[in-house]
């Protein structure tokens, strides 16, 4: 009789496993301090990753939070790479160019002088080699971290000036806040390069401590106010293209995120580069019209001369970047490479492009 019951009691019990699967348990919320290089309030280059953190912990229900800190707020912003690599902060959200003096190969996974616009420089990182080879140049510099695309800007302007610049003899002596690669473009000119944070900028031009800069695209730079103190403003951005900054994750945090947590944040950044890729190509031209029309912008084109010397010194400095840096020379060839697989394609393929067309 005992026996009889102990096997009900049993059978019982495996009726109901089935009927009722026992739920698997919640995965661990995950909680990502991260620093910003940008204000959070910055159209385009810092509102889309207060964009990208609500979309996480929505779509994540509430499972992966990014806590975004303004620039300075946890640590210096020249810093975040580092503290994220070292486990000080979990996150941090940054321009690559800023670390090139510790990864000489970063910069071209921000942006390229005469390089890609945004589609080919995402097909490059999702098709072709440029995910694995910046994950790469980070692991080989010794940064325990994660690395991720996470905003996408459009052409950037190549700077705002004080009085125009017609023949490059015109940047001999020029003190210039310059990002990235394009910095040592300009030197090669005579002018002198620094690579101020986002925040020292308009402050530089005003005390004249600088005599020209570069930030971003018109939508963005209109809202440093660096109009009021400099009025002549240069196009094409032959430096920046498309630039693309990063998210970085500490690579043990990365690890000890689930598959689906890890899948989350993979979709998450690909939705926030269209996101910003639509905000950036849509937001430019009316503020360039309205620069000309009520805040007194001499909107300029470089001249086909000084494009030629643009180009010529990048191509001197790429050449120099690459016999010094291993990472650099295995990382710039392959883009080329791409490039000009591209090139096939889009020669055929897209419609003549001018300032006249």
């Amino acid at each position: 009789m005992k026996t009889r019951k102990i096997v009900w009691m049993l059978t019982f019990a495996l009726v109901l496993a089935f009927a009722f699967p026992v739920q698997q348990a919640a995965a661990k919320k995950v909680l990502l301090k991260t620093q910003a290089m940008f204000s959070l309030s910055m159209p385009l280059l810092g509102k889309p990753l207060v964009w990208f953190s609500d979309m996480m912990e929505k779509t994540s229900s509430g499972e992966i939070v990014f806590k975004l800190y303004d620039p300075g707020k946890l640590v210096p912003v020249t810093e975040i790479l580092e503290a994220v690599s070292k486990g000080h902060i979990q996150a941090g959200y940054a321009a690559p160019a800023f670390w090139m003096g510790k990864v000489p190969a970063a910069p071209i996974f921000g942006s390229v002088p005469f390089g890609p616009e945004g589609p080919e420089y995402l097909a490059w990182r999702f098709k072709g080699n440029g995910l694995k080879l910046w994950q790469e140049a980070y692991d080989t510099a010794g940064f325990n971290v994660k690395v991720f695309p996470v905003i996408l800007c459009p052409p950037e302007t190549s700077g705002w000036f004080a009085r125009e610049i017609k023949t490059p003899k015109d940047f001999k002596g020029v003190k210039m806040r310059f990002y990235g690669l394009g910095g040592s473009v300009i030197e090669k000119l005579g002018a002198s390069a620094t690579m101020l944070p986002p925040a020292e900028i308009f402050p530089s031009l005003e005390k004249g401590a600088i005599d020209a800069a570069e930030f971003s695209s018109p939508y963005v730079d209109v809202s440093q106010g660096f109009y009021k103190v400099v009025k002549y403003n240069y196009f094409p951005g032959w430096h920046q293209q498309t630039s693309i900054h990063e998210l970085t994750i500490n690579k043990d945090v990365w690890n000890s995120m689930t598959d689906t947590q890890r899948a989350q944040i993979e979709m998450g950044v690909r939705a926030s580069l269209l996101e910003t890729q639509a905000i950036g190509e849509g937001s430019q031209g009316a503020v360039i019209k309205e620069n000309a029309e009520k805040r007194g912008v001499n909107n300029m084109y470089w001249s086909d001369e000084m494009l030629a010397a643009f180009q010529q010194a990048w191509e001197e400095v790429a050449i120099e970047q690459s016999a010094k840096d291993a990472m650099f020379k295995k990382t710039w060839e392959d883009l080329q490479a791409f490039r000009a697989e591209y090139k096939i394609y889009s020669d055929l393929g897209f419609l003549p492009r001018g300032k006249d067309k």
